[in-house]
């Protein structure tokens, strides 16, 4: 079962007001499971952004009025490709896969105006799984904001200073599988058939990561582990090689 965890970013709050994307981030599984792979695009919004668009991503500062002098690391928009150059190949990696979306409405109202500007194909709404609604229902009166969910699930979101499209594909990731119960998959090992008969899959491994996870211990614990460890004499299970 393959599934598209998916975030955009945008100048607003409306396409039909002249709003437009300006980053989409997703990211795979297979049987609720990261497989590696990732779509991301920063797009130009042939318009300038809005300041209080800016203050919730940071993306675009020479597209302010006055533009800013970048900060390291700021991405500005000016040379990144219009949506029209990426439109398709974006298609092409969501196909018709399941798209777990944070307030689908909002996301799927944006791609479906720029896909339709172009005269692409749009996504049928019940592609789309919610996870706002989901939270809502399982958690009713809580707050059901991507941070909020983190704290719920006790994931680590340290580096979610700014929204980013990508980034937050990830964590959303992370916060669906929680919401769906936790980690619990077949590790890959059976998949419905035509027949709608279980079958060993032995054609999938899901792939290494782009790039490695960030540290999540800390030096303490590591010290406290390792003292830990010492205790047990030369037998104890960490000391056999």
């Amino acid at each position: 079962m393959r599934e598209i965890v998916l975030d955009t970013e945008t100048t607003g709050f409306d396409p039909f007001s002249g709003d437009r994307i300006v980053e989409i981030g997703a990211v795979e599984l297979f049987n609720h499971m990261p497989t590696g792979k990732t779509y991301h695009e920063y797009i130009n919004p042939e318009r300038m952004m809005p300041a209080e668009a800016f203050s919730v991503h940071g993306i675009g500062p020479d597209l302010l009025e006055p533009p800013q002098k970048p900060q390291p690391g700021a991405v500005t928009l000016r040379d990144k490709p219009v949506f029209a150059k990426v439109g398709q190949s974006f298609l092409d990696f969501v196909q018709d896969s399941k798209l777990v979306i944070h307030n689908a409405s909002f996301d799927m109202k944006f791609l479906n105006a720029e896909l339709g500007w172009m005269g692409l194909p749009k996504l049928p709404m019940e592609q789309a799984l919610d996870t706002l609604a989901i939270a809502r229902k399982r958690f009713p009166g809580s707050p059901a904001t991507l941070d909020a969910l983190c704290r719920r699930f006790n994931i680590d979101n340290a580096n979610r200073t700014l929204h980013g499209a990508l980034l937050d594909s990830e964590i959303l990731a992370d916060v669906y599988l929680e919401l769906i119960g936790g980690r619990q998959p077949d590790f890959g090992l059976s998949a419905q058939s035509a027949s709608g008969t279980a079958k060993v899959e032995d054609d999938w491994r899901p792939a290494p990561r782009p790039s490695a996870l960030p540290q999540r211990i800390t030096a303490e614990e590591l010290a406290a582990h390792e003292e830990f460890v010492a205790k047990l004499g030369e037998e104890a299970l960490w000391n056999v090689s």
